[in-house]
């Protein structure tokens, strides 16, 4: 395991203080028509964050670059939520998404090929692991529907996401340094 950086002392640190306050702001900020719970919108954006925290550039600005983490991801959730999106359509976006999560953001956009490898390796995931991401990156659950469903803690959900999300990365690595 990678050490601590400063990025992600400061967000430990930011979450820790303004926990409330980041998940009355999304809540401020949600449909009511919306069926995710403003909570689990902070928590899967702190997990994106923290998953992320020891490759970005240093953060000057703890604050706005989580506000705006969470307003991004709200007006996300909102325009999945309009009607008429072919579910077709719904899930290209979900996996690009996805592959924007797992490769970071690029100008470009992703490729096909790119694509291709991180289905590859999504099936080739051990099922707890597959499951995961499958329900919250690509079905839409949140963690407390999840949880409630399987009657598996939300720790142990978020916990399975962020070791498949680094088994995924890791895989999509050595891939890369292969070709």
């Amino acid at each position: 395991m990678t050490p601590e950086t400063d990025n992600y002392n400061k967000l430990k640190l930011f979450f820790d203080e303004e926990y409330r306050s980041l998940k009355a702001y999304a809540k401020s900020r949600i449909d009511d028509a919306a069926d995710r719970d403003a909570e689990d919108v902070v928590q899967e954006v702190a997990l994106k964050i923290f998953s992320r925290a020891n490759n970005l550039s240093p953060i000057d600005n703890i604050a706005g670059f989580v506000y705006n983490s969470i307003r991004n991801k709200i007006i996300d959730l909102m325009r999945t939520k309009q009607k008429g999106v072919p579910f077709e359509q719904e899930m290209e976006e979900k996996l690009i998404e996805f592959t924007e999560l797992v490769y970071g953001k690029t100008a470009n956009a992703y490729s096909d090929t790119m694509k291709t490898k991180l289905k590859k390796a999504i099936a080739q995931l051990k099922p707890v692991y597959r499951n995961i991401i499958i329900a919250i990156d690509f079905e839409g659950y949140t963690y407390t529907e999840l949880s409630r469903e399987t009657g598996i803690p939300m720790g142990t959900l978020m916990s399975r996401r962020h070791r498949a999300l680094a088994i995924l990365l890791k895989e999509l690595e050595i891939k890369k340094t292969d070709h």
